[in-house]
């Protein structure tokens, strides 16, 4: 199965392609957040077509205390907004996905902009890879 990873944001959304067999997944460039989560769906969407995809796993924010904000809020209609342009959505919690994608490229040899640039990517590879790790 061909996944689509996102990383929903104000700025940037990040993308990451997923196979499940075999587990492996890579970043894609991000898009620019246009601000409103219909036009954001349908920008993801249009990457989804091009890459081919089976399904899209949405990065959900939950809260320490494992409740759902008001961002899960905004993602679960994200999700729906996907949905309704006729794709499968699954979402996984995405928590510290970015501080994990941030330690990733700590040691790499890349200025702090071009690190700005793939975090979002690589944030979107964490949250594919835990889809993966919970599957049977």
């Amino acid at each position: 199965m061909r996944l689509l990873g996102v990383d929903l944001g104000t700025k940037r959304i990040g993308l990451a392609i997923g196979e499940s067999s075999p587990q492996v997944v890579s970043p894609r460039p991000a898009l620019t957040a246009r601000g409103k989560l219909t036009l954001d769906a349908e920008q993801v969407a249009a990457k989804a077509k091009v890459e081919e995809v089976d399904a899209i796993v949405v990065g959900l924010p939950v809260e320490l205390d494992g409740t759902e904000g008001r961002m899960a809020k905004v993602m679960r209609q994200f999700g729906a907004n996907l949905e309704a342009l006729g794709y499968k959505v699954h979402m996984v919690d995405e928590s510290f996905t970015s501080v994990e994608a941030t330690d990733a490229m700590a040691g790499l040899d890349m200025t702090e902009a071009e690190r700005r640039k793939r975090r979002d990517g690589e944030a979107a590879c964490r949250i594919l890879e835990r889809f993966f790790r919970g599957q049977p």
